[in-house]
């Protein structure tokens, strides 16, 4: 099985990759591809370029191997839209490899929403991650279309190439990109939050006005 993550990932952050780990070890698979976007079409402008995001990526997963980086998203012009990476991953794959991708709740409550929704489960299982935040909207399409597609268990997503939905409730670290970026804004340290290397580059560069000189 073939599973990606996708995100800004702006900066990544101890949360991001500890999910990514659950999902690998629940799934039984080798690895976990993550995969940043260009252009996130749900929001405005990153805080970083995607050169700067990717190299943050790369510190953060070094040295370790279940989790690689996709940078296909950085490669394409415009917007980063998941259809069209699945789309191109289902290429490469051939019809009958399992696929799937991996979504918070904040993110799938406006599912129906994203470009191409409906295709994407023609493409792809979908792992739907309990993320902090108010649950989803039962009467919602995303909702709906969880309940009406939920497999029992990790298992039943090796049985075939897309389709299927997961819910997960993995052990949740409450960190998020947005007030990491509020958090170097003010001036205090998010050490603890982002592993040390990305920190390090964070300062460095000067991203998300850190001061390169500072004394935390």
């Amino acid at each position: 099985m073939h599973v990606i993550y996708g995100g800004t990932f702006d900066p990544v952050h101890h949360g991001h990759l500890r999910l990514a780990l659950e999902v690998s070890d629940r799934l039984g698979v080798g690895s976990v591809s993550l995969v940043p976007c260009h252009i996130p079409p749900h929001r405005g402008q990153t805080g970083a370029s995607s050169d700067q995001r990717l190299a943050m990526l790369r510190l953060a997963i070094a040295g370790e191997p279940q989790l690689r980086i996709d940078n296909r998203e950085l490669a394409r012009e415009g917007a980063s839209y998941t259809a069209d990476t699945l789309r191109q991953l289902r290429a490469e794959l051939g019809p009958d490899e399992p696929l799937a991708m991996v979504v918070g709740t904040d993110a799938f409550a406006s599912f129906d929403r994203w470009r191409e929704w409906q295709q994407i489960p023609e493409l792809a299982h979908v792992i739907v991650v309990r993320r902090p935040g108010p649950a989803l909207d039962p009467a919602g399409k995303p909702a709906r279309l969880l309940a009406e597609r939920l497999v029992s268990g990790p298992e039943a997503l090796h049985h075939s190439p897309c389709g299927g939905f997961l819910q997960m409730d993995p052990p949740l670290l409450d960190i998020s990109a947005t007030g990491i970026r509020e958090c170097i804004g003010d001036g205090r340290s998010p050490r603890y939050l982002v592993p040390d290397q990305v920190w390090q580059e964070i300062r460095r560069q000067a991203l998300y006005g850190a001061c390169p000189d500072g004394n935390f």
